[in-house]
């Protein structure tokens, strides 16, 4: 069986790096300034090329559908396999204003139900059937897409957070599909360290106090 040239790297081929021991189990990491922070998501080129030529998104995008967002680069690439996977061929970097996004962190329910966090299952789903975003905790990913022991976050984004999202939070929308390729060769080729410096640079974010499954402000 051949594989093909833009497939991921597989983790079995890579080699083992050590474990920052330092990192919370759950933090959000992001490229952020004083007053926006960066998020990433794929889409079709019908969707993402149009969104990045205009800095906004097009009337195409779905507001009433819930939309996903994610500060972490690497996970961006596992989700979407460095850019390969169908209609998820254009990486975009879509930079929001702080102000929307820590409004939908405190709105934010998480999206399953913890009993540390919740009375009961019940309390639960009214939170979540009420809230317009929804907090996940996945995994964290290394240059080979491999699981880290520690997570970063996912933030969904329904209703008024994906409308607000989508016509009043976003500052800019770039196609970083080509940072994915390089990105991408650069781990394929073995070059791990010039792969790591094209990274963008995420720093711990301060989350809001209520961020859903942080306890505290991180």
């Amino acid at each position: 069986m051949t594989t093909s040239p833009n497939a991921p790297v597989q983790a079995a081929h890579a080699p083992v790096d050590p474990v920052d021991a330092t990192e919370p189990h759950r933090r959000i990491r992001a490229l952020h300034t004083d007053t926006t922070v960066t998020v990433y998501q794929a889409y079709s080129p019908a969707l993402g090329l149009p969104a990045a030529r205009d800095g906004r998104f097009p009337a195409a995008w779905k507001r009433e559908r819930m939309t996903w967002i994610k500060p972490s680069f690497l996970w961006m690439m596992y989700r979407c396999g460095w850019g390969t996977k169908a209609d998820q061929e254009t990486v975009l970097a879509v930079e929001i204003e702080r102000a929307g996004f820590d409004w939908a962190l405190r709105n934010a329910c998480l999206s399953h139900y913890d009993r540390d966090e919740h009375a009961d299952r019940e309390v639960w789903q009214r939170e979540l059937k009420g809230a317009p975003a929804r907090v996940q905790w996945d995994p964290e990913r290394d240059l080979w897409l491999r699981a880290l022991p520690y997570r970063s976050l996912q933030l969904g984004l329904a209703g008024e957070a994906s409308r607000r999202y989508a016509d009043e939070w976003t500052v800019a929308i770039t196609d970083v599909t080509p940072l994915a390729h390089e990105v991408h060769a650069l781990v394929r080729a073995g070059e791990t360290a010039a792969a790591a410096a094209l990274l963008p640079e995420e720093r711990p974010y301060p989350a809001p106090e209520g961020t859903p499954g942080l306890g505290r402000v991180s």
